[in-house]
């Protein structure tokens, strides 16, 4: 039988996932009280709002998040986010800088390349802030031209945030290739040997959306 691993975190009302945008404010636009007016006698339902930036919890990028005529959200071939061959690295602890030599072992050609750091264990602490893994301009490159589907960190960012070129973004959405970040469970996966899903709404003009990332073993 199958198993199935989440690889997302939850997104929470008043939840910071990168310091600088705001948190999400999740209510009820209609409580299950003010509902009753509406239905028969014992019947209600919730309805609920959210006001909440793009990149809130574990999310995808679109090329458009980098480019303004990348493609969004609505264009992304399920193809490319969905039954995907998946490939677990694992960059060394206390690793930042992570180059193209942790990709090497094993072909990553048509393969959603998803980078284990260990960083979600510090998800929603001051820590997960400061100084986080990467990976490396090179690496990307790396990335791109074998032919990764897909890629995807347990880290707060896939490029230092001190980098204000953002390489590693310009160069994977550049190719078309969709990025994941802020991943978790990263560790209860297999090396190889499963199949990745993370397709977000499909929401046009819009780069980038949380997801609820799962693997099939």
């Amino acid at each position: 039988m199958s198993q199935i691993i989440d690889l997302s975190h939850t997104v929470e009302h008043g939840m910071i996932t990168y310091k600088g945008l705001p948190a999400p404010v999740i209510c009820d636009y209609w409580t299950r009280e003010s509902s009753k007016t509406h239905y028969a006698e014992g019947t209600s339902f919730q309805i609920g709002k959210i006001e909440m930036v793009a990149n809130s919890g574990t999310y995808v990028d679109s090329p458009f998040h980098r480019y303004a005529d990348g493609k969004d959200l609505s264009e992304l071939p399920l193809e490319s986010l969905a039954e995907l061959d998946g490939l677990v690295f694992h960059a060394a602890i206390g690793k930042r800088a992570i180059g193209p030599e942790s990709f090497k072992v094993a072909g990553v050609r048509g393969k959603a390349v998803l980078v284990h750091t260990g960083w979600a264990k510090h998800w929603r602490t001051d820590q997960y802030f400061e100084n986080h893994p990467f990976l490396t301009e090179a690496a990307a490159h790396y990335l791109k031209e074998q032919g990764a589907a897909f890629v995807g960190i347990d880290s707060l960012n896939i490029d230092d945030t001190a980098d204000l070129r953002r390489p590693t973004h310009s160069i994977l959405l550049g190719a078309d290739i969709p990025i994941c970040e802020h991943m978790c469970n990263l560790e209860r996966l297999p090396d190889k040997g499963f199949h990745l899903h993370a397709a977000p709404v499909k929401v046009k003009n819009f780069g980038t959306f949380p997801v609820r990332a799962y693997a099939v073993i």
